[in-house]
C-alpha cells in the first residue's frame, strides 16, 4: 500500500476493512459502556478517539482497493458541455487523466496474470442479465423487465403524484418519486476496449491534463480509428480556441454537422458571429467565397500555389517547370493590367493565350508607344496579314494565330517596344500550339476542377456583382480580424475537386505565414508598423484527404508566424500512401512534435507513439515450492519441504503497443511536454447547448447530417433503451 514494499498488493481481499471493523466497534463499545473496559470514562473517549482514528485510516486503505477494483470494469461517467470546458490564456484542456509511468505498466502486468483475470471480467449477475435480454429480446411480455435491467438507475416512482393524491400520501409520493438506487448489473457504454488501462491510475485520483500553449507552435498530431473520438477531441480543442479569442480555422474534408454547429454556436457564445466564415464546396449557395490565388506579395506567388500540386517526380518536374512558366506569364500580365487574377481568368488564357497578347500589347502601346498613329500602322500590318502579301505569310508554328495578334507582335518586334511582361508574353505566343498544348497538359485538368460548376463561383468570385450577399474573405482578412473559417470540402462527393482546393487554400496559407512572420499581420494598412503576430490555430479533419507539397512547408516554416496546426487522422500509412514517400511522409511526422492516439488498428501506428519510450523494470515474484526425501534410514525426519517467493526484475516497453490497440472509445494516450506520456479521457458530449441556429442554417446542418453519414460524434451513445431510461 506504501512505496516501502517492493511489490503493491492490490489484486487481493480488502483484508483491511476487518481491521477497520474491529477498530471501530472496541471504539464504540468504550464509549457506550467504558466500564466493560475497566476505564475511566476519560480515559475510554481518549482511546476510543485514537482508535477510531486509526480504523478511520485502515478503511480508506480497505477502500481504496475496493475502488480500484470496481474501477477495473466499470469507469465512472464524465460529462461535460461547451460552458464547462476549462478555457485558460496558458493552458490547453484536453480531458481528465494522469502522468503514465512505471507503476501503471506493472499494475496492467499483474491484471494480465491468469490469477489477475477475474477483477476485469463482469460478475455473474451482469452476465446473466446481458443473456436474459439477448433471449427476451422479441417476448412483448418481457420488456417491463428488460427496461429495468437496461436501466441506469431504479426508480421507486417515475410518475409524480396525481392533484387527487393529498397530505400524508402526497409528502410520501414526492419522497418516492425523487428516490432511486444504482442498478448493479446496469449495461457499460458500447465503448469497447479494456477499462482497466485507465482504471489503474484512475483510483489515485485523475486531473485535467494539461498542455502549455507555448507547445502548440511545435504542432499536434492525434491519431485514432474510426468513431473513437477524434472529432470529439476535435470539438474540445476547437471550443477553447474560439472562446479564447484566437483565429481558428477548421477543415472538414467530409463534413461533420455537429462538428459545423458547434463552431457556430461557440462563436455565438463568444460575441464572434461577426468574423464566422462558412465555406463548402457542397453549399455554395450559401458558402462564403474565396480566392485562391487573388491575394499575394509577389505575383510569383500564383504559379507557385498553382504548379505545385501537379506530380513533380522524375520526367515530371520538367513539365512542372514548364507550367510554372507558362501561369507566371499569364498572372504577370493580368496583373499588369490591373485585372483580379483568379483561376476562371488563368484557365481561359491557358486554353488560349492569344487574346491576353493582343489585349497586353494593345494596353502598352496606349501607354508607350512614341507614334500617335500606331494603331494604323497596326491595323494595315492586320491587313497585310489577312491578304497574305510578302513579309507578313504566316509560319508553321503561326499558322493557327489571328492576323491581329501577329501584327501587334510584328509592330512591337520592329519598335523594339517589348517589356519584360510582354516579352514573355510574345515568347510564350510564339510557341507552336500543338506543343504548347503537350507541355501544360497537366495543368489543363486541375483547372477543369477548380472551375466545373457552382465550385468557380465560390473560388473565382466576382467582386463586383454588388447583388450577391455571399462574403469573400482573405486568410489575410480572416487573421487580421480575428476570423472564425469553417471549410467543409465536400470530399465525400468529389475528392479530386477537394483535394485541389484544399491545397490551394494551404499554399495561400503559407504565403501568409511568410508575410507575417517578415511584416505582421497588419502589414499593407496605412500607418501598420508593427510586427505583431496573433495565435492562428488550423484543425485538419482526416488530414490524410487534405495533405500535399503545399502542406509540408506548413509545418516546417509557419510556426513562426504563429501558425498551430492540429491533424487528424486514423493511421500514418494514410499519410504514407497519400504523398507516396516514406522520406515526405517522415519530414512532416518530425515537424509534429505532439501526439494524442486514441485506439488505432495498425501496429506500425501504435508504435509511433510506443518506440519513443524507454523500457522499463517491473517486478516479478515466483513462488518457490520444493520437497526432499532423507534416504538415510535411521534419520527420524524422513522428508523435508520449502515454500517463499523470489522477486525478480523483467525489461519491458513502457506502453505496448497492443495497448494502443484495445483503448475504450474516448480514451488516449498522449505525449506532451517533449514526449512525456499520459494516459487521458474525453468527456462525454452534453448537446443540449447547440440550439438557435437560424433556419437556412438549420437547413444545412440537417442536409449534411442525412447526406454525410459521420459517425465519429456517436461512438459514446447509448441505445435507446438506457436513454430513455436515463
Amino acid at each position: 500500500m506504501t512505496d516501502k514494499y517492493p511489490v503493491e498488493a492490490l489484486l487481493r481481499p480488502p483484508v483491511e476493512i476487518y481491521a477497520a471493523s474491529t477498530y471501530l466497534l472496541i471504539a464504540a463499545v468504550m464509549v457506550v459502556a467504558p466500564s466493560i473496559m475497566m476505564m475511566t470514562p476519560g480515559v475510554a473517549y481518549v482511546s476510543a478517539f485514537l482508535l477510531s482514528l486509526r480504523g478511520t485510516q485502515r478503511f480508506l486503505q480497505a477502500r481504496k482497493i475496493i475502488r480500484y477494483q470496481k474501477g477495473l470494469r466499470k469507469l465512472p461517467e464524465f460529462k461535460m458541455n461547451s460552458d464547462q470546458v476549462p478555457v485558460s490564456y496558458k493552458k490547453l484542456f484536453l480531458g481528465k487523466g494522469f502522468a503514465w509511468d512505471v507503476r501503471h505498466t506493472q499494475r496492467l502486468h499483474d491484471l494480465r496474470r491468469r490469477e489477475g483475470l477475474k477483477y476485469t471480467q463482469q460478475s455473474l449477475a451482469y452476465r446473466l442479465a446481458r443473456k436474459i435480454e439477448y433471449k427476451l429480446e422479441h417476448f412483448r411480455i418481457a420488456q417491463p423487465l428488460l427496461n429495468l435491467l437496461g436501466s441506469q438507475r431504479f426508480y421507486f416512482l417515475t410518475q409524480p403524484p396525481s392533484k387527487h393524491v393529498k397530505g400524508f400520501m402526497f409528502a410520501v409520493a414526492i419522497t418516492l418519486s425523487k428516490f432511486s438506487l444504482a442498478n448493479p448489473v446496469a449495461p457499460l457504454p458500447p465503448v469497447g476496449g479494456k477499462p482497466e488501462l485507465h482504471a489503474v491510475g484512475l483510483w489515485e485520483g485523475e486531473d485535467d491534463t494539461l498542455m502549455d500553449l507555448l507547445e502548440r507552435v511545435g504542432h499536434t498530431l492525434v491519431l485514432g480509428t474510426t468513431r473513437v473520438g477524434k472529432t470529439r477531441l476535435a470539438e474540445i480543442l476547437i471550443t477553447q480556441d474560439i472562446r479564447r479569442g484566437d483565429v481558428t480555422i477548421v477543415f472538414d474534408p467530409k463534413g461533420d454537422a455537429d462538428l459545423f454547429k458547434r463552431m457556430y454556436n461557440e462563436a455565438k457564445k463568444a460575441g464572434r458571429l461577426d468574423n464566422f466564415y462558412f465555406f463548402h464546396l457542397g453549399y455554395a449557395d450559401v458558402s462564403a467565397r474565396y480566392n485562391t490565388v487573388g491575394s499575394f506579395e509577389r505575383v510569383t506567388e500564383v504559379a507557385s500555389r498553382t504548379s505545385s500540386q501537379l506530380p513533380g517526380e522524375g520526367q515530371s518536374a520538367t513539365f512542372r517547370e514548364f507550367v510554372w512558366r507558362y501561369v507566371n506569364v499569364i498572372a504577370k500580365a493580368l496583373n499588369t493590367l490591373g485585372r483580379k487574377v483568379d483561376i476562371t481568368q488563368i484557365k481561359f488564357y491557358a486554353e488560349d493565350i492569344e487574346p491576353l497578347v493582343v489585349d497586353y500589347l494593345e494596353d502598352y502601346l496606349q501607354k508607350n508607344s512614341k507614334e500617335a498613329d500606331w494603331k494604323k500602322t497596326v491595323d494595315l500590318y492586320t491587313a497585310c496579314y489577312k491578304d497574305k502579301e510578302d513579309g507578313f505569310k504566316r509560319t508553321q508554328t503561326s499558322a493557327s494565330r489571328g492576323d491581329r495578334s501577329l501584327a501587334l507582335v510584328k509592330y512591337c518586334e520592329e519598335q523594339e517596344l517589348l517589356d519584360y511582361v510582354s516579352s514573355s508574353l510574345v515568347a510564350t505566343f510564339k510557341y507552336d500550339p500543338r506543343h504548347l498544348d503537350k507541355l501544360i497538359a497537366s495543368l489543363m485538368p486541375l483547372m477543369e476542377k477548380l472551375t466545373t460548376g457552382k465550385c468557380a463561383e465560390l473560388i473565382s468570385p466576382d467582386y463586383l456583382d454588388e447583388e450577391d450577399p455571399r462574403p469573400i474573405f482573405t486568410w489575410s482578412e480572416v487573421i487580421r480580424t480575428g476570423g472564425i473559417v469553417y471549410v467543409g470540402l465536400d470530399a465525400l462527393s468529389d475528392p479530386e475537386v477537394a483535394a485541389a482546393v484544399g491545397n490551394s487554400m494551404f499554399a495561400d496559407l503559407t504565403s501568409v505565414s511568410g508575410r507575417i512572420y517578415k511584416h505582421g499581420i497588419n502589414h499593407g494598412l496605412p500607418g501598420a508598423e508593427d510586427k505583431k503576430k496573433t495565435a492562428i490555430n488550423i484543425h485538419c479533419d482526416e488530414f490524410n484527404e487534405l495533405i500535399g507539397e503545399e502542406f509540408i512547408p506548413l509545418l516546417n516554416k509557419a510556426g513562426g508566424a504563429g501558425f498551430q496546426v492540429t491533424a487528424y487522422t486514423q493511421t500514418w500509412s494514410d499519410v504514407n500512401a497519400k504523398l507516396g514517400n516514406h522520406d515526405k511522409a517522415g519530414q512532416v511526422a518530425g515537424n509534429l512534435n505532439t501526439m494524442i492516439m486514441l485506439r488505432v488498428q495498425e501496429e506500425k501506428t501504435a508504435q509511433m507513439l510506443t518506440s519513443k519510450l524507454n523500457k522499463v523494470d517491473i517486478n516479478l515474484l515466483t513462488l518457490l515450492s520444493e520437497a526432499s526425501d532423507d534416504e538415510d534410514p535411521n534419520s527420524d525426519k524422513h522428508f523435508s519441504s520449502k515454500a517463499g517467493q523470489r522477486q525478480t526484475t523483467q525489461s519491458v516497453e513502457l506502453i505496448e503497443p497492443a495497448d494502443l490497440t484495445s483503448l475504450p472509445k474516448g480514451q488516449a494516450f498522449a505525449l506532451l511536454e517533449g514526449g512525456k506520456p499520459y494516459k487521458i479521457r474525453l468527456p462525454l458530449p452534453d448537446d443540449s447547448d447547440l440550439d438557435g441556429l437560424p433556419s437556412k442554417l438549420t437547413t444545412i446542418v440537417e442536409d449534411m447530417r442525412e447526406n454525410y453519414k459521420s459517425c465519429a460524434n456517436d461512438w459514446y451513445r447509448f441505445d435507446n433503451s438506457f436513454k430513455e431510461a436515463a
